[in-house]
């Protein structure tokens, strides 16, 4: 026997770990105590040997060694002997087979020694194996290989077994025990049984020749899986149809001749008939799930009989035999129709029932009532035709049967397992005896495998069954109308999957059984004994809920989470605990009413168990051999604690009443639920059991859970920590409260009282089961009232576990942390109890509620949730203002207060229904809502209200936050029109953030509005999705466009596409914008009033004309200047676009000029009238007379985007520009940040990037904290503050930076790219940077203005001795930063504006950069050398060596590009800088580098003359190749700061400015 017993690690008042032996049953009764100096943790025996673990890791042996060779062969039981090559190894598990053993470590490595001639052991080259020794167990497939971690080990005679920590199988030793796909033993590697890959095996144990593993049920999505019709190997049917007397049996059965799939030559294994090898093919992957349970059918179920027939039934009779008698389907339905004697059919009828069950492996992955579609197209067709003649035979007789046998047939489910092995409770409540002695006998006796349940026990059997194709399609319909229920969809008793949120924490009930190996005795119990090489499931245990497997020599058990235990295999000394037959199957062990066990162990000719009875105290129950005296057979061990009232009999006590809870759950799902959700109840009744039963079935599933870690944790850890139900109480106080209040809603709704008919029926009139159960003692008692107990019975259970958890307590120290834990959990377990208590008070008042008041209104009011809180019936409430004679009833629900007059009644839901409160003097009464302090409403709540009287809201539904009546906070609003909002409210209006859907009447399309709102309206920024196509994005006011914006009209495809960007009033184009009109290919920039150009703008087209002048009613009307592409100028009058009339003066490109009276449209013919004048060629003075000066008539560049800067002063909470307080900006730059930084937080697809995140962070902080004058380390704070402010559009400056960079690139970019606006875009700039100073100088208003000084900190302390002196002499002021708005802004702003602003500069430019560009190529042909000298630079100035890859290298007459290479190098720069001041910096470090290299070669210092500098200077610049050189000067001529004009840069600019103009004229001198 093996046992597993773990003594407390913490109790000391009492002894743990006691280890007692006895010899058989017979021979010695009384247990001896071995004396060991520490406790037993675990106990294993062997034929002849012992080994024990012991508290800190240490293994003692006793028995019998021969493989100790030189060394002590034998020790006595009472004096074991310490394995000390195990010593500074920390053992945590022991293992012994027949004549070897093993253990293993702490860290999951595995020692074995014993035995070896087999490969037990796993070492090569040994025979025996003296001493433990390691064991590498090696995953091959990785590379390097690497070790696998060893949870525990199992060992049979000839063979040992492995579970992993990755919950894998790993054999290595001799037989097809092993479960290897080999023929080659010994296996003396440990290798992979590749059959359970896949798998999550939880246990395994070894018989002397077999193997056991309990494996976790696949999830049922993996479950499904295709099923093929053919086996993979011997390409024979998988499905078969046997002639059996007067009967036809389907098989799903399949044996393959051929073995395992194998790639070198099978040899037979030992011990095995060379013709009879097993097949794993196909069955490792066929698995079918069944209502959340997995049962796997494999085509190894062989087709033979239980041992008492001795004959094969339905199936392949040997290996290679034809499957069938018949040939083909046609054979069978000739078959078929002879079958005409009536008499036959009452046989035929329960073969049908088999047929469908059989079938029921193929369906099981649909949906109840869908019509199953299998991939087995012969099992279709032989169902087909089987079926129809079948269903013949069921109309001829169909009346000949009794309703209830036919509704048997039909729907197999009522009354638990029928028919199950081993006598299941439950079976057919009212039906003939030899009805179901017949079905157990088609079950164990005709199908072809006696492995699977026939009858399934859980629901959609009967659904499933009906939507068979071609099984019922044929069969009377009116037996089928008298057999049917109302079409409610079934429930599955056993939750799928389990309990989702328990996961991890509490082992799984959903397991399997397999075994492989040999079979003689029927110990793999598969119905025969034919020997398995691979693992097979074990059907009939799938839906059985193991959770412990044992195995003896010859025989197997199998413990159930219901405290049964299966028996099957070897039963010559009566080891299987009953005398059923036959032994091939699993079979219950008999045991007396209430006996619960908890542990298995298995010996040679013997069972241990170890179970509860009406005490806690476990009991030991033995069966088998019974030793005489003188036989020598090898002690048994058990594990024993002293400690009665301590720790361990705490968890023992514990343990027992969880297990005894979940068996008592069970019965009643089995006895009481199931037939229950069988009877004929009302469509609203049924689905409320139903929910009942979901619930019940989820309590009990995770009962039966957390019964097994119980009984787990006493084998193993014996700690506080370990108890799940204090660690995640949660589950279980969650599970209660969703039971509870499924059994609340059943009884309020009347279901209990409608159950009791039915019910009364079925249970009879003495209804002693119910009782029993219910642990009702009253006599007379309802039936319903019954139920209602029974149901409720769960809840009592709570008390127990706070007693428990409190008796627990009491074995530690108040201050411990264990003792608080228990304390709590009692206190959680207590409180739920007494809360549960009140709601089933609270139901059983609502129902009697219900009861007492029947009629229509209650019957409209009455839903399952809801509990009546008290009423006015017996109170006496008036309303006020009501009538003489008006009747008033109210009635306070839990969810809704109901005002009733007469036939009408009024329901105010409590979600939105405000109380307000009246002085206390008026107070005549208040409702009472329970005893103690009265719970003020909450102010705030989420709820949904449809308005009724509201005109603006009116018939709309709102959805969110409510505050004291009133939407305020997050919400939805939906109109029956199809308006929606959804956004944040205040007072019942839309305020804040909001999107806004409005269907359009005319086209099928939504206009789109996203924005902000204020007091109902859109006010604020937003974006306007119109349903024609129009897009506008900028500020709304009173649901109107309002301030800055931009319209987008129309598509690039679609007829007038165009669009507006700038200032609108009252929903129309008013102040300052520029219009694309992409189809005329023209843009107007100016001013606009009421939809209209009105004033002055300037028009350029993409044809390169030029307009800027006045406009009137959207015409070019009034004095204006007209340009077009090559230079040719008219500045007079105009009327219409592009139409001349009236005087003016057209100057031709070459300087020729008319001046007159003009009319025509430009382009198409002129009119003139006036004179033509030819300027003298010497005549220089008159031909700058003539010159036209553009951008006189166009808009001012500080009238341009007033909007924009208007709305950043607004947000800054100024009414105009400077008016207003700098403290009340900073607070509404805060607000808008936090505001912002929710809303992005609150909607996911606004969300913030990291870096934006800490943007926005270190913008929390106010610069403006010190007031006096700006010091550099300031100025240097508020530089830092604006570049990340303006880098987020979150801040009001950022956001202006964003609008103006947008509204710039608008008018540059495309048409815009005019030479012409290049003087009007650097006034822009120029524009935005003084109004953004004033701007900066409001939030910093002790920055000094325009041109003003910051003195650089004085380092010197003499400085500041003399600055104290009151005589000191006034000193001319030290130099210091000057302050403009260039130098501040220019960095942040133009590197944003640079592309379309450089675009300009090289449009301007253009002519003269080619002249460079061509001088540029031309010189940069010639080498160093000579280029140096055709420029004039002196020769002291040449290098005369050049690094190249780390190496000087001499200066020759081919050298090229190698002179002046850093400082060429350093100038290209200049073209990635986008400021001028960046710029200048490149110049700078220009001329360092030239001087560095120079003194380099001179090797002493000098100073440059502007003679000697210019021509090397002029050599870089050749050298540095700028394509666009001239734009970049003029680019820093116009932005560079004025105070920098005459200083070092100044002059270093001046040199380049030369140079490009002396590089122009090079040509030329």
């Amino acid at each position: 026997m093996e046992s597993q017993r773990k003594s407390s690690g913490e109790d000391s008042s009492g002894e743990r770990g006691l280890l007692h032996t006895w010899k058989g049953y017979s021979c010695s009764v009384t247990p001896e105590r071995v004396l060991l100096s520490r406790p037993v943790l675990q106990a294993a025996l062997g034929t002849r040997h012992g080994v024990l673990l012991v508290e800190g890791g240490q293994v003692y042996s006793f028995g019998e060694f021969p493989w100790k060779q030189s060394q002590v062969s034998e020790v006595g039981p009472l004096k074991p002997v310490l394995e000390s090559a195990l010593s500074g190894q920390r053992v945590v598990a022991v293992a012994a087979g027949n004549f070897h053993s093993g253990a293993v470590t702490e860290d999951g490595g595995v020692h074995m020694w014993g035995e070896n001639s087999f490969g037990q052991c796993g070492l090569s080259s040994l025979t025996v194996v003296p001493n433990p020794t390691p064991v590498a167990v090696l995953d091959p497939d990785t590379s390097p290989p690497h070790t696998i971690r060893v949870l525990e080990l199992a060992c049979g005679e000839q063979h040992s077994l492995a579970l992993s920590a990755q919950h894998e199988v790993w054999a290595w030793g001799s037989g097809c025990q092993l479960g290897l796909v080999t023929t080659i033993f010994p296996v003396w590697k440990p290798q992979k049984v590749e059959h359970l890959a896949g798998r999550h095996v939880l246990q395994v144990a070894c018989g002397a020749f077999h193997s056991l593993a309990l494996v976790r049920c696949l999830p049922p999505q993996e479950a499904r899986r295709p099923l093929p019709d053919k086996c993979g190997q011997c390409n024979q049917l998988l499905y078969t149809m046997t002639d059996k007397e007067d009967h036809v049996i389907i098989s799903d059965s399949h044996y393959c001749p051929l073995g395992p799939l194998s790639s070198h030559t099978s040899a037979s294994a030992p011990g095995l008939h060379p013709s009879i090898t097993d097949h794993t093919g196909y069955e490792r992957r066929r698995t079918v799930a069944q209502n959340g349970e997995v049962l796997t059918t494999t085509d190894s179920d062989i087709s033979a009989a239980g041992t008492d027939s001795g004959r094969t039934v339905g199936g392949v009779g040997g290996a290679g035999s034809q499957n069938s008698p018949y040939p083909d389907d046609q054979a069978v339905k000739e078959y078929l129709k002879k079958l005409s004697d009536t008499s036959l059919a009452e046989e035929t009828l329960p073969i049908f029932c088999t047929l469908a069950d059989s079938l029921d492996l193929l369906t099981s992955d649909l949906l109840p009532g869908v019509m199953p579609v299998t991939t087995s197209s012969a099992l279709n067709s032989l169902v087909s035709s089987c079926a129809s003649a079948v269903a013949e035979r069921v109309v001829s007789t169909c009346e000949a049967l009794s309703l209830k046998k036919r509704i048997n047939c039909y729907n197999p489910g009522v009354g638990g397992v029928a028919g199950a092995p081993g006598g299941v409770p439950g079976g057919f409540p009212g039906g003939p005896a030899e009805e179901r002695v017949r079905l157990e006998e088609s079950m164990q006796g005709k199908k072809s495998c006696s492995t699977g349940d026939i009858r399934e026990e859980e629901a959609e059997g009967l659904s499933r069954r009906l939507s068979l194709p071609g099984l019922l399609s044929q069969v009377s319909p009116r037996l089928l109308r008298r057999a049917s229920r109302p079409k409610v969809r079934a429930v599955p008793l056993t939750p799928v999957g389990g309990l989702p949120e328990a996961g991890e924490l509490l082992p799984s009930l959903q397991t399997e059984v397999w075994s492989w190996g040999r079979g003689e005795e029927g110990q793999l119990g598969h119905g025969d004994n034919l020997p398995r090489l691979q693992p097979l499931c074990i059907k009939c245990l799938s839906s059985k809920e193991v959770v412990l497997v044992a195995a003896g020599a010859h025989h197997s058990l199998a413990l159930t989470a219901q405290s049964q235990v299966f028996s099957w295999g070897s039963n010559s000394s009566g080891q299987l605990g009953h005398m059923a037959c036959p032994t091939t199957i699993p079979r219950l062990a008999k045991l007396s009413e209430g006996i619960r066990v908890w542990d298995v162990g298995a010996g040679a000719q013997h069972t241990l168990l170890l179970a509860d009875g009406d005490c806690y105290q476990p009991i030991l129950y033995y069966s088998g051999q019974q030793v005489r005296e003188a036989a020598q057979d090898c002690t048994e061990p058990l594990l024993s604690d002293r400690n009665v009232t301590g720790f361990i009999a705490s968890l023992h006590e514990l343990a027992a009443a969880e297990r005894k809870f979940y068996c008592k759950l069970s019965s009643v799902k089995n006895h009481i639920l199931r037939p229950l959700l069988d009877l004929a109840l009302g469509p609203a009744s049924t689905v409320l059991l139903q929910s009942l039963a979901r619930c019940y079935s989820r309590l009990c599933h995770l009962t039966g859970q957390h019964s097994a870690s119980l009984t787990a944790n006493l084998r193993r850890r014996r700690e506080v920590k370990s108890l799940v139900m204090l660690e995640h109480a949660s589950i279980f106080l969650d599970t209660y409260n969703e039971y509870c209040c499924s059994v609340g809603n059943f009884l309020v709704m009347g279901g209990f009282h409608a159950l009791a008919k039915p019910s009364l029926d079925f249970f009879g009139k003495c209804p002693e089961l119910l009782q029993r159960l219910a642990e009702s003692s009253e006599e007379n008692i309802p039936l319903s009232d019954l139920l209602v107990a029974l149901f409720y019975l769960p809840m009592r259970h709570l008390h127990e576990y706070g007693r428990l958890l409190l008796k627990l307590g009491t074995c530690f120290e108040v201050s411990s942390v264990d003792y608080q834990q228990l304390q709590d959990g009692c206190s959680k377990f207590e409180a739920l109890a007494l809360h549960l208590k009140r709601r089933r008070k609270e139901a059983e008042y609502t129902y009697q509620f219900w009861k007492s008041f029947p009629g229509k209104m209650t019957d409209s009011l009455r839903k399952p949730p809801r509990r009546l809180i008290c009423e006015s019936s017996n109170k006496a409430l008036t309303l006020q203002n009501s009538g003489r004679f008006s009747v008033n009833w109210f009635i306070l629900f839990n969810d809704a207060l109901v005002h009733a007059q007469f036939s009408t009644h009024h329901v105010f839901p409590l979600a939105t229904l405000w109380v307000e409160p009246i002085p206390e003097e008026n107070t005549d009464l208040e409702f009472s809502c329970g005893a103690g302090q009265r719970a003020e409403p909450p102010i705030s709540r989420t709820a949904s209200y449809t308005f009724y009287k509201d005109s603006r809201l009116k018939e709309a539904t709102y959805e969110g936050r409510w505050l004291a009546g009133k939407p305020n906070g997050r919400g939805m609003v939906k109109w029956l029109d199809g308006r929606i909002y959804t956004g944040t409210f205040k007072n019942g209006l839309e305020d804040g953030f909001g999107d806004y859907v409005m269907p359009s009447k005319t086209l099928n399309l939504n206009d789109h509005y996203q924005g902000h709102w204020k007091e109902g309206k859109m006010h604020g920024i937003g974006t306007y999705k119109y349903a024609t196509g129009e897009l506008y994005e900028g500020s709304f006011q009173d649901n109107m466009r309002h301030g800055h914006g931009m319209l987008r009209s129309g598509t690039l495809n679609s007829s007038s596409p165009s669009v507006f960007i700038g200032q609108w009033v009252h929903d129309k184009k008013t102040g300052y914008g520029v219009f694309d009109d992409i189809t005329r290919g023209e843009k107007y920039m100016g001013m606009w009033q009421d939809d209209q150009r009105q004033g002055t703008g300037v028009i350029v087209t993409q044809f390169g004309l030029y307009y800027e002048g006045a406009f009137n009613n959207n015409k070019m009307q009034g004095t204006g200047v007209l340009l077009s592409e090559d230079n040719t100028t008219y500045e007079g009058e105009f009327s219409e676009d592009w139409t001349l009339n009236g005087k003016g003066v057209l100057t031709m490109a070459n300087g020729d000029y008319f001046e007159g009276t003009f009319t025509g449209e430009w382009g198409s013919g002129l009119k003139v009238t006036g004179s033509f004048f030819k300027p003298n060629l010497y005549d220089s003075d008159g031909d700058k007379g003539r010159a036209v000066k553009l951008g006189r008539l166009a808009v001012r560049p500080e009238q341009k985007w007033r909007a924009v800067f208007e709305e950043c002063w607004m947000r800054l909470g100024c009414e105009a520009p400077g008016q207003g307080e700098n403290q009340r900006a900073w607070e509404n730059i805060a607000v808008a940040l936090t505001t912002s930084r929710r809303l992005h937080r609150d909607c996911p697809e606004m969300n913030l990037s990291q870096s934006h995140n800490i943007t926005l962070e270190s913008l929390e902080f106010n610069p403006q904290q010190h007031v006096g004058p700006v010091t550099m380390e300031r100025y240097d704070r508020i530089r830092h503050y604006l570049i990340k402010a303006c880098d987020t559009p979150l801040h009001p400056l950022g956001r202006l930076m964003e609008t103006l960079v947008a509204v710039y690139r608008m008018t540059y970019v495309g048409v815009g790219a005019n030479r012409r606006l290049l003087l009007q875009a650097v006034n822009e700039i120029m524009s935005y940077l003084a109004r953004i100073f004033q701007l900066v100088r409001f939030l910093f208003p002790d920055l000094p203005e325009e041109g003003g000084v910051i003195p650089e900190p004085s380092s010197d302390p003499q400085d500041k001795k003399d600055s104290n002196c009151a005589d000191t002499q006034l000193e001319s002021p030290k130099p210091g930063r000057v302050v403009s708005s260039s130098s501040l802004l220019l960095p942040v702003l133009l590197p944003r504006l640079y592309p379309p602003l450089f675009t300009l500069y090289a449009l301007e430019k253009e002519r003269e950069d080619d002249v460079y560009w061509e001088c540029v190529l031309r010189l940069n042909k010639q080498p160093d050398m000579a280029l140096l000298a055709f420029l004039g630079v002196q020769h002291k100035f040449w290098p005369v060596s050049v690094p190249v890859l780390g190496e000087r290298t001499e200066v020759v007459s081919s050298t090229k590009d190698a002179c002046f290479a850093s400082a060429t190098e350093t100038l290209q720069q200049i073209s990635t800088t986008f400021t001028p001041s960046d710029k200048l910096q490149v110049i700078q470090l220009t001329f360092e580098e030239i001087t560095k290299e120079v003194v380099s070669s001179l090797e002493n210092s000098f100073l440059w003359s502007m003679d000697d500098l210019f021509p090397v200077f002029l050599y870089v610049v050749l050298r540095a190749r700028i394509r666009n050189l001239g734009s970049e000067v003029s680019l820093i001529e116009d932005l560079m700061d004025p105070c920098v004009q005459h200083g070092e840069h100044g002059i270093m600019f001046t040199t380049l400015k030369a140079c490009y103009y002396q590089i122009q004229h090079e040509k030329t001198t």
